[in-house]
């Protein structure tokens, strides 16, 4: 290398690397970030993939934040709140493994579970409704979709408490349990700037039949509630619902087949207007599959009864069978469990006149509990709000660095 090449520094940006139920990602505040990535735009996602480590023709992003999994490849800016009753604004980025491309079209719920301890740690949160011991109540505005969520944190003397006896199957430790509610969950504002319906089931029925040229026709329930999602019998595509993972991502016909389904779905969804855009909009829709209870042993070995719960599901993201579940995509489920004739519902036993208390599904790292409570409403349903439980834990926190011209 010539002496004389110029060559551009690198720079440091206070960042913060979290695990939050099964996802971990890295959290910005953005007052911390460089002017240019203050603001959306350009810059804002040149920085963030480079943080990542992204594109990586290679899939392993060695040279960033990235873990090369959609689980581990997100990033996070909080703020002080813009809303009325709020206190942080939640802003995430999934940032595509392969490809120079930040999805700003949803939320993560895993990473919702630590959103709440990094604003108080990071002096987002008014000191004076901080306990000394105790629970500490953070209301979220969830940017991406323009909801809102709460989250209850807890506390001891003074500091967030991340150790604790919560288990989470997916998660090798326990931790602190952090409970958090999903209020009004259906993405009505997502669909809306799309195109879409506005309403929980943006077709108007909670069974429809998707078509989906070359590969077939599939009963279907297309719901918004946390996350856009498509629910699909899993007999009618092949599978049992026991499925792990390598029993799906193994198979690129599988993945060109779900990838088919979720684009064909978006359009009917009204997230799109043609499945070309698909490419565009990876992280929404979701697509899963479901099935009545059976036995199984999970990735980690730890067998699953008939009797340890109401339904199977297995779900897809970023292109990929997900090693357990997506916080979005447990309340999309508590929600559709909740209403009959879903075929979640269906699934789960049937009629459940639009409340339950708790639901418990199979995916494949184990199982998970999530509830939540719907209404009909002149005649369409809606979600009061969805809970489940997560938990959280600093992993690192400090500076990242980049070099400075990656933006």
């Amino acid at each position: 290398m010539n002496a004389s090449t110029p060559h551009a520094p690198q720079i440091k940006v206070a960042a913060t690397y979290m695990r939050g139920g099964t996802s971990k990602g890295v959290f910005f505040r953005l007052q911390d970030l460089p002017k240019a990535a203050q603001v959306a735009g350009p810059a804002r996602d040149a920085l963030l993939l480079r943080v990542i480590g992204s594109p990586d023709p290679y899939g392993k992003q060695i040279d960033g934040m990235g873990a090369a999994t959609s689980s581990t490849s997100k990033t996070v800016i909080l703020s002080p709140s813009t809303q009325t009753d709020h206190d942080v604004d939640y802003l995430f980025g999934q940032v595509a493994i392969d490809k120079p491309f930040v999805d700003w079209s949803g939320n993560c719920g895993n990473l919702t579970a630590a959103v709440g301890a990094f604003a108080i740690s990071n002096g987002l949160i008014d000191t004076a409704r901080i306990p000394q011991n105790g629970i500490c109540t953070v209301r979220i505005w969830q940017a991406n979709i323009g909801k809102t969520i709460i989250a209850h944190v807890p506390i001891t003397k003074g500091e967030v408490q991340e150790t604790g006896d919560f288990e989470l199957d997916g998660v090798t430790f326990p931790a602190a349990e952090v409970q958090i509610e999903f209020m009004n969950p259906a993405a009505d504002e997502d669909a809306n700037s799309n195109g879409g319906s506005g309403s929980m089931f943006p077709t108007g029925n909670v069974v429809d039949v998707l078509e989906v040229p070359g590969i077939g026709s599939f009963n279907a329930t297309m719901i918004n509630a946390g996350i856009p999602t498509i629910f699909i019998n899993a007999e009618d595509l092949g599978y049992t619902g026991t499925e792990l993972q390598d029993d799906i991502n193994s198979d690129t016909a599988a993945l060109a087949k779900f990838e088919t389904i979720r684009a064909y779905g978006a359009v009917r969804m009204g997230l799109i207007s043609h499945i070309d855009e698909a490419i565009t909009r990876q992280h929404t829709p979701k697509v899963a599959f479901v099935a009545k209870p059976k036995a199984y042993v999970s990735s980690s070995g730890k067998p699953v009864n008939t009797d340890d719960i109401d339904l199977l599901v297995r779900a897809l993201s970023m292109g990929k069978l997900h090693h357990a579940m997506m916080g979005t995509a447990a309340v999309a489920i508590g929600t559709a469990a909740a209403i009959p004739g879903t075929l979640v519902n269906l699934a789960a036993g049937g009629d459940t006149k639009g409340k339950i208390d708790a639901v418990r599904f199979g995916h494949p790292s184990g199982t998970l509990r999530v509830g939540a409570e719907a209404s009909m409403v002149n005649g369409e349903w809606t979600v009061v709000k969805a809970i489940m439980s997560r938990s959280a834990r600093v992993l690192m926190e400090g500076f990242v660095r980049v070099p400075s011209e990656s933006f």
